[in-house]
């Protein structure tokens, strides 16, 4: 099929983002998933898919409502970027990983929902802002979509419990910043954990958060 140069491109882009993030062990195995909004389509990467290997061509297409449109069957969680895109307009990509630090916060009990991690740095409160921590739900289970839909109104990124991050976007470069941002703030917690640490203040926080 003819596509425009808008979506041939973003397609490529796709598949840059998906190389970057497996090779760097943000993802492993065929875990994660990512998505870019063009016009009213939008393409997620595949069910089953390795980040490392996925093609511009294997690319799955849904619409805001999470309706299969065109191409491979899509990633079990493209629900949740359906939910984050109709939730924010704005957001032209959506990144999902299992990244270890991240995973391994979200595992971790005691955790305040709202704010799974504390403003460590100004680049956290800058492009992350607060990180709410959504209950547990099996990969896949679309029960978790209008929570997600709720949460991303107020919210770029949320954590879910035992699982990863979502984290949304004005285009892919900057959910992929924003992402990495967060994993390295969750290894920063990580390393802190038993230490005494200096946060910003909600002052500091909230003079720097996305808006």
């Amino acid at each position: 099929m003819s596509r425009s140069l808008e979506e041939q491109t973003a397609r490529a882009a796709l598949v840059t983002a998906a190389r970057s993030l497996f090779m760097r062990s943000l993802t492993h195995g065929s875990t994660g998933n990512l998505s870019v909004r063009v016009g009213d389509r939008i393409l997620v990467t595949p069910t089953g898919s390795s980040l490392g290997t996925v093609t511009a061509e294997d690319m799955s297409v849904i619409d805001d409502e999470g309706a299969h449109v065109d191409g491979a069957k899509p990633s079990k969680e493209a629900f949740l970027h359906a939910a984050v895109y109709r939730a924010r307009p704005q957001a032209q990509a959506v990144v999902h990983t299992h990244s270890t630090y991240s995973a391994a916060v979200s595992c971790l009990a005691g955790l305040d929902p709202a704010n799974a991690l504390p403003p460590l740095t100004a680049y956290f409160a800058m492009r992350i802002g607060t990180l709410p921590l959504l209950p547990y739900h099996a990969p896949g289970d679309d029960t978790l979509e209008g929570l997600a839909e709720a949460t991303a109104r107020e919210n770029l990124a949320m954590l879910l419990s035992n699982h990863g991050p979502v984290v949304s976007g004005t285009n892919l470069g900057a959910a992929m910043d924003a992402l990495e941002e967060l994993e390295e703030t969750a290894k920063l917690f990580l390393l802190l954990d038993g230490h005494p640490t200096r946060p910003l203040t909600p002052e500091q926080a909230s003079a720097l958060r996305p808006r």
